[in-house]
């Protein structure tokens, strides 16, 4: 008899962890290992592969050995696993199928090896001898950077330190929350780099198809204040990382790596926080060491979909030394002590690199969202909850829904939010500009993709709703009967696909073209829209709908956010930080107070060695300059 335990679907991650603990278990065994090292090696090699399809780069040793069918303390425990014949170090990692560096983690070795790849990359652009700056620069910067003066009331102006720190090194991070001015510190560094050198060439990047658009038309709209000449030089086009890189058939291949790099003076990467440690390591690589790197993002947002925290951990010292304070001070025209970043979240090799934004030039402190905001960092849940309950913000709503299913007001909130976008379609189905626009103004985000209140459950009950409210334009040979298209369906893809030219999270709309033939229409990250036909589209969903890890780079006028009914580790602090975030206007929080309070009060925890990597790297660097 099967039991319902054994009935259930095994999930993939799972699959894959027990294939590679089987293999492990066979090569260590054929390497001549004790059969007490061969079981613990294929126990761990099961651990750290479920870890990385976690999200974690490593595993500790401390979590494994608590694993009660080992039985060992770390010290027996890491014995043990050298033994094996299957776990390398750092020292010596030659090919073995793993390793377990000094400090008690244990990697998979490709993941060792990304790690201590980026770590030498970035620490090479770090320690790079700084840029001669002059004055002129400096008179530059002032300039640019004027109309902050009176916003800032006498405050020191970090975008025009942080653009002052790009000009003066080779790798800046720019670290800060919607609306704290990172596009604008950019365009005008941009500006100051043309001037210097109109033929120098920049590549902009972003993960996703939507943060590459928004990018492009982010910096043209925050360049009408620079002189014509200088605005006419500014990029123009802003491409995936895949694209930049150029993905080849192979899998996994790119045109450009560390062998043959890109041809760029300057690479700015918008939302670097969605990084993987493995494109960050291969993107980084294919800069050339001359170059200036530029990453923006947040470093309290959402990490990646895949292994690594990368933007997080590299922004979390924004220390600086002496020279470079005194270099800063010179070009802001500020004395030196004024000069002062925030205590580091944690000590970091890389200094004179990183600079934070907390100034919000579109959320005031005291506004709903960037009150809300503030205080899902700061873990003040029963502060955030109290403030909920009156009501106070008309651009904070919250629904306080304990049922497992979607309510019905926030069903409501639902429809009402994508009222806009069906009038659009029935308006005029040919009008594709405009429903676009239109489907941009609301999104549902969803924070877990099964269940009542998950991604799926939401888009089946929104595209009932819209079928319904769409049927008088399903005609003629723009729907064929028993698919799941129809005009005005929404669509996400989930696979890039380079000879379309379509990446994973681009959204494009089911609408018909001049002939009445149904075509999915996608923005144009050059501006402009291309239509593809439905039969050829990779792997996608429907997306009216979209778990807060896809909304990331997107923003819309308004969001309804649908926390689960339960708590879930899932749904953490950075989740709902990151959701609440993607609202320029208004904020629907769907979720009962407990699971509300529980997601503040979770933060998401990766485990990676990447500064560890970089102290090494460091170490490496100054016994062999």
């Amino acid at each position: 008899m099967t039991t319902a335990l054994e009935s259930r679907p095994i999930a993939p991650a799972d699959r894959l962890a027990e294939g590679f603990a089987r293999h492990i278990t066979g090569f260590s065994r054929r390497l001549g290992a004790a059969e007490a090292s061969q079981r613990i090696a294929s126990r761990a090699a099961a651990a750290v592969s479920q870890a990385t399809s976690a999200g974690h780069v490593c595993l500790s040793m401390q979590e494994l050995a608590v694993d009660a069918v080992i039985g060992l303390d770390s010290k027996a425990l890491r014995a043990a696993l050298l033994a094996s014949g299957v776990v390398g170090t750092p020292e010596h990692p030659g090919a073995m199928p793993m390793i377990l560096d000094d400090e008690g983690r244990l990697y998979l070795h490709r993941y060792f090896d990304y790690e201590r790849r980026l770590a030498a990359r970035l620490v090479q652009a770090a320690q790079a001898t700084p840029f001669d700056v002059d004055a002129t620069a400096g008179q530059a910067l002032n300039e640019l950077f004027q109309s902050n003066e009176a916003r800032l009331g006498g405050g020191v102006d970090w975008q025009k330190v942080a653009a002052a720190l790009a000009l003066r090194g080779r790798l800046t991070l720019i670290s800060g929350g919607p609306g704290t001015g990172k596009t604008t510190t950019v365009v005008n560094l941009l500006a100051c780099l043309i001037a210097h050198n109109p033929d120098c060439r920049i590549a902009l990047a972003a993960p996703t198809g939507k943060a590459a658009a928004r990018m492009t038309e982010a910096i043209r709209q925050r360049a009408a204040h620079l002189p014509e000449a200088l605005r006419a030089r500014l990029p123009t086009d802003s491409s995936t990382v895949h694209r930049l890189l150029g993905v080849t058939p192979a899998a996994g291949g790119f045109v450009h790596h560390a062998g043959h790099q890109l041809a760029i003076d300057v690479l700015v990467v918008d939302e670097a926080s969605m990084l993987d440690l493995a494109l960050a390591t291969r993107l980084l690589e294919a800069v050339p060491v001359s170059a200036r790197i530029i990453l923006l993002g947040d470093k309290d947002q959402l990490s990646a979909v895949e292994s690594g925290a990368v933007f997080a951990e590299l922004s979390a010292d924004p220390g600086l030394s002496d020279d470079a304070r005194a270099t800063l001070a010179t070009l802001c025209g500020l004395a030196p002590e004024r000069v002062q970043p925030q205590p580091a979240a944690h000590q970091s090799p890389i200094r004179d690199a990183v600079a934070w934004f907390t100034h919000n030039f579109r959320f005031a402190a005291e506004s709903g969202i960037g009150r809300l905001a503030a205080d899902i960092n700061g873990n003040r849940a029963r502060d955030a909850l109290a403030w909920l309950k009156t009501g106070a913000d008309y651009s904070i709503r919250w629904l306080d829904e304990a049922s497992a299913s979607v309510g019905e007001e926030a069903l409501q909130r639902l429809f009402a939010g994508y009222a806009g976008y069906l009038d659009a379609v029935l308006a005029d189905p040919g009008n594709a500009e405009s429903i676009v626009e239109a489907f941009g103004a609301f999104r549902a985000l969803c924070a877990v993709r099964e269940g009542p209140r998950g991604m799926l459950a939401v888009n089946e009950r929104m595209t009932r709703h819209a079928r319904q409210v769409l049927a008088p334009v399903q005609t003629g040979r723009a729907v064929a009967g028993g698919t799941p298209w129809f005009v005005g369906r929404p669509v996400m893809v989930l696979r890039n696909d380079p000879l379309l030219k379509l990446f994973n999270g681009d959204i494009g709309i089911a609408l018909p073209d001049e002939e009445g033939t149904l075509m999915v229409v996608f923005p144009d990250t050059a501006g402009g829209l291309r239509r593809v036909a439905p039969v050829r589209l990779p792997t996608h969903q429907t997306a009216f709908a979209m778990t807060v890890h896809k909304a990331q780079g997107s923003e819309f006028d308004e969001v309804l956010v649908l926390l689960p009914q339960q708590r879930s580790p899932v749904v953490t602090r950075e989740l709902l930080y990151t959701a609440v975030t993607r609202a320029r206007k208004r904020v629907t929080l769907v979720s009962s107070a407990d699971v509300f309070v529980s997601a503040i009060q979770t933060p998401t925890r990766r485990h990676s060695g990447l500064l560890a990597r970089l102290r090494d790297a460091t170490l490496l660097k100054a016994q062999h300059p």
